[in-house]
């Protein structure tokens, strides 16, 4: 029996298997709006019949965003595109997620297909970047603002209100963005957050901001299920390591953050990645394990074959896959034919299968 394609079930839903399509910017929004393009590119994977579709990072204020193409949840006027997605994705039986982000000192760039480089606050598209502590993610990037007592509790206050409005637009999954180098992983890691405050130093205070944010969406949610994101390591000496991911996976789990989705990296560019076929499973294997939280594995899994292999060794739960998405939308589908399993097309593609 395939367990990629067993069923999984969370306290309020039940996924009908374990591919979750991992959340991909795609730089496509203008001022936080979704349009046409999102619709189409995310409801071919419910086609597809993937389990969980997660939104791309989409951006708690303005100044969260990568970019200015990414999308954002930061005023009411964005929930009705939301909603008309959500409604497609969950008519093909599969479960609708939202990653809530703020990209804080990563913010502020072009659109990757033009460049990556950084635009200075007085640029046009450009706007300040904060972070924890007042230093840039490259050398040439403008230096960000380190963020006040009254402006980390704006924050948090403003992941309320997006967790509210993603409630509103009917996602059955928010999951927190605290990894790749974005704000809450900067508040993480030693090397970015300098801070001498109750948000720095120490592993409590450093986690605190995380925390923090968590309680404040908690208020909100109703039957929602929320994941999180985490880079485990920062593959740099000196910085956040898999001990702490552990550690904080496991008080996590205790405030009721039903899946950890664990990746790598993306907080500095010094960083050194091995990279290789499942570099970074063996991560979210040591986080399953040492804490029996709900796991993802995510990283060049591009087959079935072995993402059947992940969860047969236990080393996951579920499997998150991006890029081979974007390569072949209904990558579930052929997963599906090269594990011998039998699984219910949508019937207007059914004639695909002969």
């Amino acid at each position: 029996m395939s367990k990629l394609f067993e069923s999984l079930q969370l306290k309020n839903h039940t996924l009908q298997n374990r591919i979750v399509v991992s959340p991909m910017c795609q730089y496509t929004s203008e001022d936080g709006f979704a349009n046409n393009w999102h619709l189409v590119h995310l409801g071919q994977f419910a086609i597809g019949k993937a389990a969980v579709i997660i939104q791309e990072a989409t951006a708690i204020c303005p100044e969260g965003r990568i970019s200015y193409g990414d999308l954002g949840i930061w005023k009411d006027e964005h929930i009705e595109k939301l909603a008309e997605i959500n409604e497609f994705i969950k008519s093909q039986g599969t479960l609708a997620g939202i990653q809530l982000a703020h990209a804080g000192r990563k913010a502020s760039t072009n659109k990757p297909w033009i460049n990556r480089n950084q635009f200075k606050p007085n640029e046009t598209n450009g706007w300040q970047t904060m972070a924890p502590s007042a230093i840039a993610f490259n050398e040439t990037d403008h230096t960000p603002k380190e963020l006040s007592l009254e402006e980390i509790g704006i924050l948090i206050k403003q992941f309320k209100e997006a967790t509210k409005r993603s409630v509103q637009a009917g996602y059955d999954i928010i999951e927190i963005h605290g990894a790749h180098g974005y704000l809450i992983h900067q508040f993480l890691s030693p090397l970015s957050n300098l801070r001498k405050d109750k948000y720095g130093g120490s592993f409590e205070n450093r986690i605190r901001f995380l925390l923090e944010i968590v309680d404040a969406m908690k208020t909100e949610l109703t039957t929602q299920s929320l994941w999180i994101r985490l880079s485990a390591t920062d593959w740099a000496e000196g910085g956040w390591t898999c001990y702490e991911t552990v550690k904080l996976c496991q008080i996590l789990k205790e405030k009721g953050v039903e899946v950890m989705d664990i990746s790598t990296g993306g907080l500095v560019r010094h960083q050194v990645i091995p990279v290789s076929k499942n570099y970074q499973v063996p991560f979210a294997e040591r986080v399953k394990k040492e804490t029996g939280a709900v796991t993802g594995a995510v990283g060049l899994i591009d087959s079935g074959k072995q993402a059947e292999e992940i969860l047969q060794n236990n080393e996951a739960d579920l499997i998150f896959v991006a890029r081979e998405f974007l390569r072949n939308p209904h990558f579930v589908y052929q997963a599906a034919i090269d594990l011998g399993v039998d699984l219910t097309w949508a019937p207007q593609y059914e004639r695909g299968k002969e």
